[in-house]
């Protein structure tokens, strides 16, 4: 293939603009605040699940609560009926009475059972209100620090972004000015080689495999015609004759 060497030049162009939008792109995949954003969305999940249970557990016992109260309520208006026809002398049997006085005693154990069955549930509920409380500040606290984080990531990338499309309209220009057999061979090569297609000869240097050429590759290079597009052997990449290859 040939090609004019100045258009070879101009690859050398092409290929500082890739290197850049590849840097730009890796620069961006990279940001720190993505990675910090990823940990703080798991933490914030696992913090909502603790939350939610935690208002789970103080919704059950709110209910668990208010039946025990009722509980309680029931036992202690059937000792206060008991208790009211005691006191009218309705009951005038002994044996009634006895039985009587049995089950206003019994009740009374009942109603400071279940009272403590209140008093314990209590402790619970507030127990989970507390929880739910310190959570949702944790919450909140962690939200604040993923608004900020990812404000900070969206700055960073719209920098990113326009460095990219400054550097891509750039790479758009020069790569209009080159032949099209050229490129596509470039474009090829730059695929096959890890990004890097074309590569100067630097001092009898290929700058892509970062080899030397022995006597005979240089000899080859030298009687090559200015146009034509030579090839590194070692890296087959295609090397781009300038003023600084010395040969």
């Amino acid at each position: 293939m040939n090609a004019a060497p100045a258009d070879q030049i101009r690859l050398l162009d092409v290929q500082a603009l890739d290197v850049r939008l590849s840097q730009l792109a890796h620069k961006r995949a990279s940001l720190p605040e993505h990675a910090e954003i990823e940990t703080l969305n798991a933490d914030l999940t696992q913090l909502r699940d603790l939350l939610v249970a935690a208002q789970t557990e103080e919704s059950d016992t709110a209910r668990e609560q208010t039946k025990a109260e009722q509980d309680v309520d029931q036992v202690r208006q059937r000792a206060a009926r008991d208790q009211k026809r005691l006191d009218s002398g309705a009951v005038t049997s002994p044996k009634d009475l006895e039985n009587l006085q049995s089950e206003i005693a019994s009740l009374a154990r009942r109603q400071g059972a279940l009272e403590d069955v209140v008093l314990e549930i209590m402790e619970r509920r507030e127990s989970a209100q507390a929880r739910a409380a310190e959570l949702t500040g944790q919450v909140a606290a962690v939200e604040a620090k993923t608004v900020d984080a990812t404000a900070r990531r969206d700055a960073a990338t719209e920098g990113l972004d326009a460095e990219i499309a400054t550097a891509t309209k750039e790479r758009e220009v020069v790569a209009g000015s080159i032949p099209a057999d050229l490129l596509k061979l470039y474009e090829k090569l730059r695929t096959q080689q890890g990004g890097v297609g074309a590569a100067r000869l630097y001092q009898r240097r290929c700058e892509g495999c970062r080899l030397e050429l022995n006597i005979t590759e240089i000899n080859e290079v030298k009687a090559a015609k200015p146009d034509e597009v030579v090839r590194c052997e070692n890296c087959r990449r295609i090397l781009v004759r300038t003023p600084e290859s010395g040969l």
